[in-house]
């Protein structure tokens, strides 16, 4: 297929997903002519539709390798149609006041359903990519809870990673949340984003951006970050911002990872929140005890059935929330329980934070807060409360907010292994012979002597396994075990309040 058609092909991609409009049609091709170096171009007259955007762009990406434009690199080819998507991408005042005019004239659901749609249209939500994600739900003792394997964020070759090595190091965008990220061109170690566009909101008298994820790990995955390169803090104003996001945008959680190392995120140097249009298993746990707190016996304050340690706060008025969150927060940064190995700090170092999660339900607000605590032992150099050694084979990075709510996001190096795993029991083969399986054989081992794994059934079984791996996750995560032992040492906090 000729260029020429190509280019015809993704103009009219553009316009029947009205990212241009007829009278942009020639500005936008010559834009897309000037970055494939073409002297000529004589489209044909066709008007193409249904058009398969990734299909297109791999085309664009294959001739400009054939060129010499690029090299030949996951990497380079991301930058490239990133910068060809731009040209279709209509500048950020005019996707601002759509959005604006479609919340006030609609409602916010409205708005946020033609952002999103905006948001994988332009490319900048890699549809293709997000649906090569494995994906299925584990029902266990806390409810069904979600598992992915992520496959939409490319992994980097060998090139690509030397080039990123011997790259000028930049502090332009300070970070992938910084609002500067609109429109930037990237390089070899930072995403292009000249198809991405924030929309503004107040947020606590502070300027925000709310965007979506580009590897969106549930329905709407969306982020809100504060336009100042501020760090991470859990207080009681973080609270009140949460809330004054679910005011916004009542159909959306939003929530917040932990504030230090190991129980936090992965980017604790600027202060962002993560939400959604989601129903995570944590939001339908129920509760399975509730307290009543002085000074605040108009809130209700319940322990959710989960294995890590929430406090479920309702009220239909965010204030109350606020307050007492802000109590619980301030009480448990300060609080040591040596037969529960609670503690505050060590050697000066502070150990004990909150993850928060805010929602609208019904006429409800609702503030769930998961104790975290970041200590660290000889036995445990990557955390007490983290996945412990034998679960590594499985999971073995930081828990934050997603996987507190009960979604596990799990390395992309588990679908091969899982697919060998499997033809390996079928095949009766020697798991610890392999180099690949053995990290996974005390819990094959295990699992197959509890259960009839066969030809039929191999796949389903090894699924269900990994989520009662990522449940147990979860527990080693919570603070407070589900025993009586554990669940009354969380009786205890709660007491001391």
């Amino acid at each position: 297929m000729s260029i020429d058609v190509t280019i015809r092909k993704l103009i009219c991609y553009g316009l029947e997903n009205n990212l241009i409009t007829a009278e942009d049609r020639i500005y936008a091709a010559n834009l897309i002519i000037h970055k494939l170096q073409l002297d000529e171009y004589d489209p044909p007259e066709d008007i193409f539709t249904g058009i398969r955007l990734a299909e297109v762009l791999d085309e664009i990406n294959d001739y400009a390798v054939e060129k010499g434009i690029i090299e030949d690199s996951i990497v380079y080819r991301d930058l490239f149609d990133t910068e060809i998507m731009g040209c279709l991408t209509p500048r950020p005042h005019e996707i601002i006041n759509k959005f604006k005019d479609i919340y006030s004239t609609k409602n916010a659901s409205a708005a946020t359903d033609w952002y999103y749609k905006f948001s994988c249209d332009t490319n900048y939500i890699r549809r293709d990519r997000i649906a090569k994600d494995v994906k299925w739900t584990a029902d266990t003792e806390y409810g069904t809870l979600d598992i992915t394997i992520n496959l939409s964020k490319p992994e980097k070759d060998p090139k690509a990673i030397a080039a990123a090595l011997n790259a000028k190091q930049s502090s332009y965008p300070r970070c992938q949340l910084c609002e500067e990220n609109v429109g930037y061109a990237g390089r070899v170690n930072h995403p292009a984003r000249q198809n991405h566009r924030i929309i503004p909101v107040k947020i606590h008298s502070e300027r925000w951006g709310f965007q979506y994820s580009p590897y969106v790990y549930y329905n709407e995955h969306c982020i809100l970050f504060n336009c100042s390169h501020v760090p991470m803090k859990i207080d009681a104003e973080a609270f009140e911002k949460l809330f004054d996001f679910v005011k916004q945008f009542p159909h959306y959680f939003i929530g917040s990872n932990a504030d230090l190392p190991i129980v936090g995120g992965s980017i604790l140097t600027h202060e962002h929140f993560q939400g959604g249009r989601y129903t995570f298993a944590m939001e339908k746990a129920p509760i399975e005890k509730y307290y009543t707190i002085a000074d605040f016996e108009d809130v209700k304050v319940g322990r959710v059935k989960w294995p890590m340690s929430v406090l479920r706060l309702v009220s239909d008025d965010t204030s109350r929330l606020v307050e007492l969150g802000g109590k619980i927060l301030d009480a448990w940064r300060g609080y040591s329980d040596e037969s529960a190995f609670i503690y505050a700090q060590t050697d000066g170092v502070p150990h004990n934070t909150i993850t928060p999660i805010a929602r609208k339900r019904g006429n409800d607000y609702e503030l769930d807060l998961v104790l975290r605590n970041n200590i660290t032992t000889e036995k445990y150099p990557l955390g007490v409360y983290h996945p412990h050694d034998e679960l590594h084979h499985i999971k073995k990075e930081n828990i934050g907010l997603i996987e507190v709510m009960g979604l596990a996001v799990l390395p992309s190096r588990l679908k091969a292994e899982m697919e060998q795993l499997a033809d390996a029991i079928v095949g009766g083969k020697d798991i610890r012979a392999d180099e690949v399986l053995a990290k996974h054989a005390d819990w094959a081992e295990k699992f197959m002597s509890e259960r009839d794994v066969n030809a039929n059934n191999v796949h389903e079984v090894i699924r269900d396994e990994i989520g009662k791996v990522f449940a147990k996750v979860l527990e080693h995560a919570g603070v407070y075990k589900r025993t009586d032992e554990g669940l009354a040492a969380f009786d205890r906090f709660v007491a001391s309040l």
